[in-house]
């Protein structure tokens, strides 16, 4: 083994405290880029698979009744390779045990064993065969959630009529792989369930002999859709359809492309803070290294050693320690990717596939490390390089810095001689002392972003269903009904108010973008649901024009007084020309508001309802919830208390992941911070700390004046932290944001004073670890030491 080899080995083990900090920074750093990107792998690769295994179509098409004459048409359009005309059906479920309403998205199943299109995924039993008309086959997070086994009984009411199903078997599709309610953003497993049952049943329930509502289409290899989907547009735009739409709008696809784009924002974030912490501490460990070397690099350089092996010697110690850091990362990323791809395993339902991380990732997450490590051996490495060796050989003059204007102040000269001490190290090397607050306040601010989902949850919360969305029950129709329809419902024993609204979809235009979305109908003086301007103050749809949400505003770069089209969906799809009369702010969905009077006569088809909000007396909630459930003509009814409760419950378990696994890697990160500081400075100050116990100064004095600098770096880091936090979060924020939901920029109270405990806890940890090495040192032998 060479020399330099030797000392590097030596040097390396006697800093082993400041390379395990570094190592471990710089570990984090991995670990979240191979957690994020080998969780994507995974799902992405099981999608992926899913896809093809069993043929996910490419193009879906909805409408009202159309001869399945048409389906044979769409298939022989261009570019198309397989279709799949069903009939679909949307209801109501009853399971014995469970007092909440179901809601219900049937389909038929498929003629052919293995059809070209959707096909489906036995998981237990078998699916139900032409003629069985009792059979029904139900998704498995349904089935999961309560425990039902093969043979159990569910009583279904589709389109107002009442059955009881015998369940043969349990199955998923890729149609669903994210198992949405309509109208909800959020999987339900316990208050929604896909049915598939034989065609002829739902044939006889939706008077479709003969008939579809619903297509799949696949389409053949490098077909575009955009021409297709307008083909098939004019095929059944006589037969009221709403509307084909490409996969990426199709929602489970969409809800799973929204969560890897989150994943992917996760991927870039977090390591690039790690990482650039790592290359500041290690710059900061070398640039000391190299100042108190500077005699052993004269000597080296003097007996003929080059500036390119005096390079490579100080280098290598970024790169070994970025080899550790990169080997810890890997396995912890590893480790906390497999829990993750556990926790997306039961929010999804994909076919499971163990966690794996491609080879590109690891090679990635390696190079970045060891990009990280160079980059903050590069100055240090520069210095030696620049060093010649008669000057190496010479003391090192003193720094540059100027601080005898501080004797100028009053506060400082009543300041005790400790804390004048501190005040004169810190401000000597401003630029360090900037570069070490900067690293504490990463740590704050990784902490913040770590218990600002759990902020942000809450908040919208409060904003969709204590502001915004204010009724107990929302009922919704089998088909759009008169307003004379809603006085029965209002009458019902327990109803306190009831606010008639009807929902359109439409597609909205601007200039030369174009958005899916639905016009809500609301009545006038509305209360129940109202949407929210910035401020979070109620905005009443007004006859001056729409109302639209911000992020619908975004995706179509509209402002308020533009003129925007609207193209109806259903009935006679009548074109509005309506100008933007505002923007509201609502964390869910991408929606325009109208009076609903004024959407009735735009749309020309009268007085309709499609649904109703109701406040509700609280001790008669659960008899009307019995008397609604008895009804037929409502297909689905959702207690807001449910909601609540399912989008916590939801979100808890990523939330609690994200949260504690933000808040270790912080507080790891501050800890690394401060022990890799204080020990480099105890090393470079070891004489003048020496000097003052000569002078008279206890041993515990002179702790306190090393630990008090990073005491006081602490404090004022804190406030930076904050900032940087805000900054990280509106970078996650703007990152997040979906037209399925938007994440407010909200910290609360508490997590500012956890963020800043955390914090202070964690200097408070490494603190301890550096006091501990003080009182060990010898500091009286250390001025028997030569420069």
């Amino acid at each position: 083994m060479s020399v330099l080899r030797r000392k590097r080995w030596r040097e390396l083990w006697q800093m082993r405290g400041q390379v395990v900090a570094i190592a471990l920074v710089d570990a984090v750093g991995v670990a979240m880029l191979v957690m994020s990107l080998g969780t994507l792998a995974t799902l992405d690769a099981s999608r992926s698979r899913y896809y093809r295994d069993h043929a996910f179509a490419d193009v879906f098409a909805t409408l009202k009744r159309a001869p399945l004459a048409v389906a044979d048409g769409v298939a022989r359009l261009p570019g198309v390779a397989a279709v799949e005309a069903r009939v679909s059906a949307f209801g109501r479920a009853r399971v014995a045990g469970f007092a909440d309403p179901v809601q219900v998205h049937a389909t038929s199943v498929p003629a052919s064993p293995h059809p070209p299109v959707n096909r489906l995924r036995v998981l237990r039993g078998r699916l139900p065969q032409p003629g069985e008309r009792d059979a029904v086959a139900l998704s498995d997070a349904f089935v999961d959630a309560h425990g039902l086994r093969i043979g159990d009984r569910i009583e279904l009411t589709l389109h107002g009529k009442r059955a009881t199903f015998r369940m043969v078997g349990v199955a998923g599709s890729p149609e669903f792989v994210a198992q949405l309610p309509p109208q909800s953003v959020f999987p339900d497993p316990r208050r929604f369930v896909i049915a598939w049952l034989p065609r002829e049943v739902l044939e006889a329930v939706m008077d479709m002999d003969g008939a579809f509502n619903t297509l799949a289409v696949r389409t053949a290899a490098s077909t575009p859709t955009a021409p297709l989907i307008a083909d098939i547009d004019r095929a059944l735009q006589r037969f009221g359809g709403t509307g084909a739409i490409d996969r990426s709008d199709q929602m489970s696809h969409r809800y799973l492309d929204e969560e890897f784009r989150q994943l992917r924002v996760m991927a870039q974030l977090f390591p690039l803070v790690f990482m650039g912490v790592a290359a500041f501490v290690l710059y900061v460990v070398l640039s000391r290294l190299v100042a108190a070397q500077r005699e052993q690099i004269g000597t080296l350089k003097s007996f003929g050693y080059s500036d390119r092996e005096v390079a490579l010697h100080y280098g290598g110690h970024a790169v070994v320690i970025a080899v550790i850091g990169a080997a810890l990362g890997i396995a912890l990323g590893i480790w906390l990717g497999t829990l993750l791809a556990g926790v997306y395993g039961d929010f999804y339902r994909l076919p499971p596939l163990a966690f794996r991380v491609p080879v590109p990732v690891l090679v990635l997450a390696v190079a970045v490390s060891l990009a990280s490590a160079l980059a903050g051996a590069l100055l240090p490495v520069r210095r030696a390089l620049a060093l010649p060796p008669a000057e190496a050989m010479r003391v090192e003059p003193p720094t540059s810095g100027d601080t005898r204007r501080l004797d100028r102040h009053a506060v400082y000269r009543r300041m005790r001689v400790p804390h004048r001490l501190m005040t004169r190290s810190l401000l000597r090397r401003p630029l360090r002392t900037v570069l070490a607050a900067l690293g504490l306040a990463l740590g704050t601010a990784v902490m913040m972003l770590g218990r600002f989902h759990e902020d942000a949850v809450g908040r919208m919360v409060d904003q969709q269903y204590r502001l915004a969305s204010r009724q107990d029950l929302d009922v919704l129709f089998v088909e759009p009904l008169s307003h004379v329809a809603l006085a029965e419902l209002a009458a019902l024993p327990g109803v306190l108010r009831l606010e008639p609204q009807r929902a359109v979809p439409v597609v909205i235009r601007h200039r030369n973008r174009s958005q899916r979305s639905a016009i809500i109908g609301l009545s006038d003086g509305a209360t129940l649901r109202r949407p929210l301007d910035a401020a979070m103050q109620p905005v009443q749809p007004t006859r001056a024009g729409v109302l639209m949400t911000d992020r619908l505003a975004h995706m179509l770069g509209a402002r308020a007084g533009d003129r925007i089209r609207l193209q109806s969906r259903e009935g006679r799809q009548r074109e509005l020309v309506l100008p933007l009369h505002a923007v509201v702010g609502e964390p869910f969905g991408a929606q325009a508001y109208l009076p609903l009077d004024v959407l009735d006569r735009l749309m020309g088809d009268g007085p309709r309802v499609t649904g109703a909000a109701l406040q509700v007396d609280p001790r008669r909630m659960d008899a009307l919830v019995d008397r609604l459930q008895a009804r037929p003509g409502i297909v689905a009814i959702e207690r807001r208390r449910e909601a609540i409760a399912n989008f916590y419950d939801s979100m808890a378990r990523m939330i609690l992941v994200f949260t504690l696994v933000a808040t270790g890697f912080g507080a790891v990160l501050t800890a690394g911070v401060v022990y890799s500081s204080a020990h480099a400075s105890l090393s470079e100050r070891s004489r003048d700390l020496a000097s003052l116990r000569v002078l008279g100064f206890t041993r515990e004095e002179v702790v306190y004046l090393l630990l008090g600098e990073l005491a006081l770096l602490t404090t004022l880091a804190l406030p930076l932290g904050f900032a940087l936090g805000h900054g990280l979060i509106a970078l996650m924020v703007s990152g997040f944001e979906s037209d399925l939901f938007r994440i407010p920029h909200y910290v609360s109270p508490s997590t500012y004073a956890l963020s800043a405990l955390s914090t202070v806890l964690a200097a408070v940890l490494a603190g301890a670890l550096v006091r501990a090495k003080v009182r060990r040192l010898d500091l009286i032998g250390v001025l028997k030491a030569r420069d």
